[in-house]
């Protein structure tokens, strides 16, 4: 048996949750439905941390809000097509309250790990005061997702460029860069909306575009990109769907590779559904980058004092460099488990729609790559898998309850 430093020992009747992002409590709203109990374990402060400490405040959904519900609860009819970041951290808000789902908050699961002796998952957290717990439970829901920590890679330079160099889960405006050059990173949906926002308060962005992306634009025809897609698919293979979309989205921006932004040989859906990557679904951006109010750059060779040398030998001034450069998965640092997740990237190793299940009681929640719509779909499926168990094991059960004295 696994030997840890003294601490008190919970055994939790029903699974814990580690994470209470919106899967997280999707995962508990859809437990608490079919009467099955849940602890979750949130290492800050607050529910979905990521919307109300790392994001910058003109966030809004990028997909119309019919793809983003929880399960077991619409938005509000008077919330717009796309909920403002507000609006959605309300949502969860309430969500968590209709549900009466109330995470044990500022806890940081350290290590989890499956005890074959016992036949149980030993969960180990840490407060914020070095307070240690260790909870018992038969089921472990990995609810951490895929925004667990920024990726902030490394630049020749760094130490020496002096000004400023911030991932995006820092920014939350441009007012305080205003008349100062700044150099985005990445062309993803956070770094295009960071460079319109870097406009819209007369800053001097540019962007760095080191890959092929697909930029479509948020409506077709006045019906949203994605809703379109969707409905297509419905009716019509997905190459076809691309076609489309492609020639629709050309007819509308333009070519955008004549701007920098080269287009990758696979379609935008076929893209996604292989590797994960969202197709940008333009709020704006594009028309600044053809005014050219945005720069286009290559990507970077080296960083220099308050310069940055490009890899085609060019070098420009920047008072400040924004790293739109992502997140990772956080699972390999505390879950002690080979099989289900891969050490590399701390995703589940089977693909969508089987990553959700593994053996032993681990189940995992928002790592499909599709967004709030994924996660609902994972979280569906395993509370109807855990509440099956419960049912088949009630008459063993144990009360909640400490199992060994503090």
């Amino acid at each position: 048996m696994m030997k840890w430093p003294s601490s008190r020992c919970l055994y939790v009747p029903g699974p814990v949750i580690v994470g209470a992002g919106p899967s997280g409590l999707a995962t508990a709203a859809c437990l608490k439905e079919k009467g099955v109990p849940s602890v979750i374990l949130e290492r800050s402060s607050c529910i979905a941390s990521l919307w109300q400490l790392k994001t910058y405040d003109r966030l809004r959904l990028h997909l119309p809000k019919q793809f983003c519900e929880l399960p077991l609860m619409a938005f509000p009819s008077d919330f717009p097509t796309y909920p403002t970041k507000q609006q959605f951290v309300d949502y969860l808000e309430a969500y968590a309250q209709k549900f009466d789902i109330k995470p044990r908050f500022d806890e940081t699961v350290s290590q989890a790990e499956y005890d074959g002796a016992l036949g149980f998952w030993r969960v180990r957290s840490v407060g914020v005061k070095g307070k240690v717990m260790e909870y018992v439970c038969r089921w472990l829901v990995v609810a951490t997702g895929e925004n667990a920590e920024a990726m902030t890679p490394e630049m020749e330079g760094m130490e020496e460029f002096g000004g400023e160099v911030r991932h995006t889960s820092w920014y939350k405006s441009g007012e305080e860069f205003r008349g100062k050059t700044v150099l985005v990173v990445g062309c993803g949906n956070s770094g295009m909306e960071v460079c319109l926002d870097l406009c819209n308060h007369n800053a001097k962005p540019s962007l760095v575009v080191r890959d092929t992306v697909h930029v479509l634009p948020q409506e077709m025809l006045g019906i949203p990109t994605f809703g379109l897609s969707m409905w297509l698919l419905k009716w019509l293979p997905l190459r076809l769907v691309d076609r489309l979309l492609l020639i629709v989205s050309r007819l509308i921006l333009g070519d955008t590779a004549r701007f920098g932004l080269p287009r990758p040989e696979l379609g935008p859906l076929e893209l996604k559904n292989l590797s994960g990557k969202t197709p940008v679904l333009d709020v704006g951006t594009l028309a600044k980058i053809k005014s050219g109010d945005i720069k286009v750059r290559p990507s970077i060779k080296s960083l220099k004092r308050h310069a940055v040398v490009f890899v085609d030998g060019k070098t420009e001034n920047f008072d400040a460099i924004i790293l739109a450069t992502g997140y990772k998965s956080n699972v390999p640092s505390w879950l002690k488990e080979k099989k289900m997740f891969s050490e590399k990237d701390g995703y589940p190793r089977k693909s969508f729609p089987n990553g959700w299940k593994g053996e032993r009681g681990l189940y995992a929640v928002g790592f499909t790559k599709r967004g709030l719509l994924g996660t609902s779909m994972d979280a569906t499926k395993i509370a109807c898998n855990i509440q099956r168990c419960w049912n088949d094991e009630a008459k063993h059960r144990l009360p909640f309850a400490p199992l060994f004295p503090q």
